[in-house]
């Protein structure tokens, strides 16, 4: 049945063809058996049924023309004398066909036409019963109903499709509004953190030339420290450049800081006391390192604290009353790992998996922005048994 309904929906035009011809069929019947035609008008009748059939065949493709068709057949009729037979039957048709798709002005005429051809068609065959004119009142009321029934009928399903298509228009655009608010904020998060990460790199290169000047300045009195300040001006510029391939491709806005100096970023060692002070807000935090604690990149370590920072913020957010949450640090020989659970409620839908729209600064987003960065994973979602955990494992290295 549904291959059926497919193929109908795919070929309007040879289906209403298909009727066409049944009509034509039917119509040809009831004129051979000398019923169709009126004052022996046979030369009237094959043209009318045949434009009859055209109607219902090509309704869909010029349901317009189509309708002036059935309109100049009525008047044929009217004037040679063909009595109304099967191929009217079009006449239903078309006018429900024009009620649906047609042009306004065509409706209007469809259903014009509609109230005025019963009342037309007794006047020109008279109703031979006896009878009195109430019955011919009744015959054309009965004949009535069913073009006005079909007039209704369309211009209820042309009303349903118009609500739908303004339903289906609002969405998309809802659509493309929200692809747009995640782009602004993909874009302003990463503007945010390439300016943090131009700031991990112009200390770096203060560093460097800070080492660069002792190193000239106990050049000759001192080799070692000497040797020392360049091992150190060549490790951290290593590690500058690296800082450096993870900020190409960033966008950055113009905007700097109103005090115009570089300050130092948050790092793993800061973390303790970021979780103190969310245990001073009232929010039950356990935390624990694993691993041996050992330097890390700049980038990294300013990647887990904002993580760190983002989760706990979260927490208090949509965790709700009485909730606890739990922070781990993992030192693994290749990277660092984060865990951050909590015990409340869990946070919306959207903020793991439409986006990561939290109402207020889109923390998801930032969290993936700033991960992809270091080439590292990111996992957010309901944890078993309720709350919401976030982990992410942040590589020593950064991805090729």
């Amino acid at each position: 049945m549904q291959r059926l309904y497919d193929f109908i929906r795919r070929h309007p035009t040879g289906v209403d063809s298909f009727w066409a011809v049944f009509l034509l069929g039917i119509s040809g019947v009831t004129v051979a058996s000398g019923a169709g035609q009126g004052s022996g008008e046979y030369f009237a009748v094959v043209p009318v049924v045949i434009g009859l059939s055209v109607v219902v065949a090509l309704r869909r493709r010029a349901p317009e023309k189509m309708l002036l068709l059935a309109i100049a057949m009525g008047v044929a009729q009217l004037v040679f004398g063909v009595r109304p037979n099967t191929a009217n039957f079009a006449m239903l048709v078309i006018t429900f066909t024009v009620a649906t798709v047609g042009e306004r002005w065509a409706s209007r005429l469809a259903l014009t036409c509609s109230l005025c051809a019963a009342g037309i068609s007794q006047i020109r065959w008279p109703f031979e019963e006896p009878g009195g004119w109430a019955q011919k009142v009744f015959v054309v009321v009965v004949m009535t109903v069913p073009f006005v029934l079909a007039w209704v009928l369309g211009d209820s399903m042309r009303t349903r499709r118009a609500y739908f298509d303004q339903l289906e228009e609002r969405a998309a655009r809802l659509e493309r509004e929200r692809e747009a608010q995640s782009k602004v904020a993909v874009a302003a998060e990463r503007a945010r953190i390439a300016r943090e990460l131009h700031d991990v790199v112009a200390h770096n290169v203060s560093v460097m030339v800070v080492q660069a000047d002792g190193a000239a300045y106990v050049m000759d009195a001192a080799p070692d420290q000497a040797r020392q300040a360049l091992e150190t001006i060549s490790s951290t510029g290593r590690q500058a450049l690296a800082e450096m391939r993870r900020l190409l491709g960033v966008l950055r806005t113009g905007d700097v800081r109103e005090s115009g100096e570089y300050v130092p970023q948050p790092d793993v060692e800061q973390i303790e006391d970021l979780v103190g002070q969310v245990r001073q807000s009232g929010l039950a935090v356990d935390f624990k390192i694993e691993g041996t604690p050992r330097p890390l990149p700049s980038g990294v370590e300013l990647t887990a604290y904002r993580i760190v920072q983002e989760a706990l913020t979260n927490t208090r957010k949509h965790g709700g009353p009485n909730a606890g949450a739990s922070v781990r640090l993992v030192y693994f020989d290749d990277g660092l790992g984060l865990l951050v659970e909590d015990d409340g409620r869990g946070a919306a839908h959207e903020l793991y998996e439409d986006g990561g729209a939290d109402g207020a600064g889109h923390g998801m987003i930032g969290m993936r922005e700033r991960v992809g960065m270091v080439g590292g994973t990111l996992d957010a979602g309901p944890r078993p048994g309720g709350g919401f955990r976030i982990s992410a494992l942040l590589p020593l290295k950064p991805a090729d």
